[in-house]
């Protein structure tokens, strides 16, 4: 997976120098070190430097434009004009994150003069820029702490985080393979509503560019794509082997699927009819679905591509994320319980994954091998994608804990979550928000994380 590239500038007012000459060096100092702690992170850094004045902040803003940054971050030392940072914002089309760290906790204030004060400064100019950001139409984000201040850190890092994402849509490649489920409204989509969100690109797929793949896959192929699958999951004894050496063919064609258009997402469905080849792909798609998800590449089944979309976003932040709908409420325990009878990511499964094997997929045609397992047990965030009446894009999520509890054997990924009110109440307020009947459902808490994200890409933040 790329990295993400940031961009970073320092500065202040090139004024202060001949009247303070210890002043510089030491903002210098800070400079260094916030770049030896930016290069910490999983980032490509492009550092241009110092800058004193708007000559220098014009030179600098022409570097991060040519480097194409994913997030610029600019560093108030002390006091300097809006007119050394407004250039770098609005040439460099990436979003900016100024950030405000003084050298410590406090200062010394009965020893320190106006030099050592001025090394202080850097909140002094930070309303100035959040005027003169809003004023010229740029979006505007900041951290202020000291040095080494850790929160300021951490928030730091979700900045990062949350650009690497918005990377991540806005240079994807999605694939959309099928046609949609009959009737599911919800799911429908304009395509071009996702370059207009996100940006990032959607390549249209037929059944048969699968197809024509797995009729070139060779028996000893297949037969290590299923001794994987036998050390990856659990075989019930339910599962058919003629079935799973399909599962595994397809699979394998599925790879070459993803590599042949460089996917980095996949959505699908396919209908068909009496057992005919295209019925038996679609049918014998969970297995090699749920690899990819599980090594980066979000599969989701019923030409859910905003779900698909969804899983990408919290497997970029580390969360897995599994393809997710309502399946029932335990209102004796207090739990919703959710999954789907498709593709998971197996990174985040509380057990070894289990196949088991299904004579029906009820509401869909075909039969064969499916993917059976609970989410690991813990904090957890349910997260998808809404689409407005007018074509915008939104974000909801719900933080709760994965429980404890009994489960269905049907091939199905159910988790049981406790979102710490009445099941019935939050399935309401859930469904009210204008979420489709998918969604995703990941590991941890990340409301910071997709709030950061959300306000990278522009798009409208709900939490439940």
């Amino acid at each position: 997976m790329k990295k993400v590239r940031i961009g970073l500038v320092a500065g202040g007012l090139g004024a202060y120098w001949p009247q303070f000459p210890d002043l510089l060096p030491q903002l210098q100092r800070s400079a260094d070190r916030v770049a030896e702690r930016m290069r910490g992170y999983d980032a490509e850094i492009v550092d241009v430097g110092f800058i004193s004045d708007a000559q220098e902040g014009a030179v600098a803003a022409e570097k991060l434009r040519v480097a194409g940054c994913d997030l610029i971050v600019g560093f108030l030392t002390t006091y300097m004009t809006a007119t050394m940072l407004v250039p770098i914002a609005q040439r460099s089309g990436a979003p900016v994150l100024l950030i405000n760290l003084q050298p410590t906790e406090s200062m010394e204030h009965a020893s320190f003069d106006t030099g050592q004060w001025l090394a202080y400064c850097g909140a002094c100019p930070l309303p100035e820029m959040a005027n003169t950001f809003a004023r010229c139409g740029i979006p505007f984000r900041s951290v202020s702490g000291y040095l080494e201040d850790e929160r300021a850190w951490a928030r730091i890092g979700g900045w990062i985080r949350a650009a690497g994402v918005r990377a991540a849509l806005r240079h994807g490649r999605h694939g959309l393979m099928g046609h949609l489920y009959p009737g599911m409204m919800d799911v429908s989509i304009d395509l071009t509503l996702v370059s207009a969100n996100f940006g990032g690109h959607v390549e249209v797929l037929e059944f048969d560019d699968l197809r024509v793949r797995v009729e070139k896959v060779t028996d000893a192929e297949a037969k290590a794509k299923r001794a994987s699958a036998e050390e990856i999951f659990e075989v019930d004894g339910t599962v058919n082997p003629a079935d799973l050496d399909w599962a595994a063919r397809v699979s394998v064609g599925l790879d070459r699927l993803v590599d042949d258009f460089g996917l980095d997402s996949l959505a699908y469905y396919h209908r068909g009819l009496d057992g005919e080849q295209h019925e038996r792909l679609g049918a014998g798609m969970i297995l090699g679905a749920s690899l990819l998800t599980a090594r980066g590449i979000p599969a989701a089944g019923e030409y859910e591509l905003r779900t698909s979309l969804a899983m990408l976003i919290m497997d970029r932040l580390g969360a897995g994320g599994s393809f997710t709908e309502l399946q029932a409420l335990d209102f004796s325990r207090g739990h919703v319980e959710m999954g789907h009878d498709g593709p998971a990511h197996l990174a985040i499964s509380a057990r070894r994954p289990l196949l088991r094997g299904l004579g029906v997929f009820h509401g869909k045609r075909g039969w064969g091998v499916s993917v059976e397992f609970d989410v690991r047990h813990g904090p957890v965030t349910v997260f998808g994608l809404i689409q407005r009446p007018d074509g915008r894009f939104a974000f909801v999520a719900s933080e709760g804990e994965t429980v404890d509890g009994p489960h269905l054997q049907i091939g199905n990924t159910t988790s049981r979550v406790d979102f710490g009110r009445d099941p019935g109440e939050w399935t309401d307020t859930w469904s009210a928000s204008g979420i489709s009947h998918h969604w995703t459902l990941g590991i941890g808490h990340l409301s910071n994380d997709l709030k950061a994200l959300a306000d990278l890409l522009g798009v409208e933040y709900t939490q439940i």
